[in-house]
């Protein structure tokens, strides 16, 4: 059993690391589905690496957002430069991301995102003969069906076990990208505005009203 942290700065990996982890995901300034956080640049990449190898605690990146085309070739930059911090693995959730680790890092190890929604032991197994060494598995499965999975799958499984996570298809929601006007206001590009976690309240017309802003409009559905 490996206990995995989220790390959105330096402070948070010391206290990930103080506290037991065996394991933290990271993010850089762009690419992680957590771009809110403060996130790394390559030079503190490289340091918190350094001093996860103090604690013997391993380092993922999360590179699990969607891309566009005319972004592929930063995202083979930041995937070489990231392997040269010595990172142990990298989370994605676009293939697209996935075929240029493998090309630009070959020995790199690839963890499959919830965003990918592995929902069955076929879907893991098929990760696995992709390249894949790690599905993080879909957040809405059930106990029974982790452990099936788990069982016949061949690979390793991760589940999200704590914490104020998403729990709407994995992450992949379009709701608050929708209300946005914009994919890049999605949680699949790292910027969701959380609108779900909201109060809502409704009329005998069927409607639904938010009961207060959602950061960019009100919310009507």
């Amino acid at each position: 059993m490996e206990i995995l942290a989220p790390a959105g700065n330096y402070d948070s990996f010391k206290a990930a690391c103080d506290s037991g982890a065996d394991a933290v995901y990271v993010g850089l300034k762009k690419f992680s589905a957590r771009g809110n956080a403060e996130n790394f640049g390559f030079d503190s990449l490289s340091q918190i690496v350094k001093d996860s190898r103090l604690y013997g605690v391993k380092v993922y990146l999360a590179m699990n957002t969607l891309v566009f085309d005319d972004e592929l070739p930063k995202v083979r930059e930041y995937v070489k430069n990231a392997a040269s911090c010595g990172i142990n693995a990298v989370i994605v959730q676009d293939l697209g991301v996935a075929a240029i680790v493998r090309e630009v890092a070959p020995t790199l190890k690839l963890h499959a995102s919830t965003q990918m929604t592995v929902t069955s032991a076929g879907g893991a197994r098929l990760l696995k003969e992709f390249g894949f060494s790690r599905a993080v598995l879909a957040r809405e499965l059930t106990r029974e069906e982790v452990r099936q999975i788990a069982a016949e799958s061949g690979i390793e499984t991760e589940v999200f076990v704590h914490g104020a996570y998403c729990a709407s298809v994995s992450g992949q929601c379009y709701m608050s990208g929708f209300i946005g006007g914009s994919l890049l206001r999605s949680g699949n590009r790292g910027l969701c505005a959380q609108p779900c976690r909201l109060n809502f309240r409704g009329n005998n017309g069927g409607e639904f009203f938010c009961l207060k802003e959602v950061g960019f409009s009100p919310l009507r559905i």
